[in-house]
């Protein structure tokens, strides 16, 4: 497994590659699979969704076995038993990866498990982003290029496997204050996640009542949001963003994510759902300081004429000279939200 786009050259050759159409194909298929659908909603279960939740689980309770020991006020960073967290899953999960694959698959698993390892986050920097959330995706894209997952697990690899890597996430990110990858989460809608959005976005595009401008409503947010992914992460956003000298209660979304204040005053939830995988082809797949951290191998292979294997610094990063890391790849440490919100809960001189 190597990274190998390292310049805007490879940039280029990445985007016109069938490896990249093929990734994008798989994405939008996922996409249409969960098209007003909820998130529990009755879907076929196969043999493989069920051994996907089964790894997702023990990987949540790799969480419960390390749990944070040293003082909470000690920084407002990453908590450095993450490190912890991720040396006991990536020491454990090549083995669940291989119980996931075929006699005849098997010798696939250590590729297979180059991605799902890395979807947790950078053990170094204690961050997440987007392009660990890819990892996932490569993951799943992975296991059906070997067929053991099928189109027909479509729906249920988001409803279910996909959800619950997300519910994992939060509990990564609320446990451990995992930085935002990039120094402010550039490339995440809500500093960490792009895909929910994306995915959410279609589950609520043939909803015959409800509007964008819905997610301004933090009762129907909270009522909702178990149901919907693009409200799961509505809900998180008002749970830990808070405006300085404003009461969480009273925070807006146009204060602390304008972004998603500018979207929601999209008339349909079907034209944000295809302006989301525009904006994942411009703003993930065509970045370089994200593609450059995809691992290529045996079956997600590199794009011909690419740059050589680069060597990388001692975050995994790749930093090349015309790559301007300013704020885009390791950037300027800054803690979580998350973080900012624990620390505003305290009292002080307790």
């Amino acid at each position: 497994m190597e990274k190998r786009i390292v310049l805007q050259a490879d940039l280029a050759k990445w985007v016109e590659s069938d490896s990249y159409k093929a990734l994008v194909t798989f994405i939008e298929r996922l996409q249409q699979s969960v098209l007003g659908v909820t998130n529990d909603a009755l879907v076929p279960t196969s043999a493989t969704i069920t051994k996907l939740l089964e790894i997702l689980q023990k990987v949540s309770e790799a969480i419960d076995s390390h749990p944070i020991v040293k003082d909470v006020e000690v920084s407002r960073f990453g908590k450095p038993e993450f490190r912890d967290f991720y040396d006991d899953v990536k020491q454990k999960s090549l083995a669940w990866i291989q119980d996931l694959c075929t006699a005849e698959t098997k010798h696939f698993a250590p590729e297979l498990n180059a991605y799902f390892a890395e979807s947790w986050g950078n053990r170094t920097r204690i961050d997440y982003g987007s392009g660990h959330e890819l990892n996932f995706v490569l993951f799943l894209f992975c296991l059906e290029k070997l067929g053991i997952l099928t189109e027909s697990d479509h729906t249920a690899a988001i409803t279910k496997v996909f959800t619950k890597y997300m519910a994992i996430m939060r509990r990564l990110q609320k446990t451990y204050w995992l930085e935002p990858a990039g120094s402010h989460g550039v490339w995440g809608l809500d500093d960490y996640h792009f895909l929910p959005f994306l995915f959410g976005a279609a589950q609520l595009a043939t909803h015959p009542h409800m509007k964008p401008k819905l997610i301004h409503n933090k009762e129907l947010v909270e009522s909702l949001w178990p149901q919907y992914m693009y409200l799961e992460c509505i809900q998180f956003i008002n749970e830990i963003k808070t405006v300085p000298g404003v009461k969480r209660s009273s925070a807006s979304l146009r204060w602390h994510s304008p972004m998603l204040d500018d979207i929601s005053a999209a008339k349909t939830w079907q034209k944000i759902s295809d302006g989301m995988i525009k904006m994942y082809r411009a703003e993930v797949l065509g970045k370089l300081p994200i593609v450059q951290h995809i691992m290529f191998g045996e079956l997600f292979k590199a794009p011909e004429g690419v740059h050589g294997h680069a060597e990388e610094d001692e975050c995994g990063h790749i930093h090349a000279r015309e790559i301007n890391t300013w704020g885009d790849c390791c950037g300027i440490k800054v803690p979580s939200a998350v973080a900012a919100s624990q620390a505003n809960k305290r009292v002080p001189f307790d």
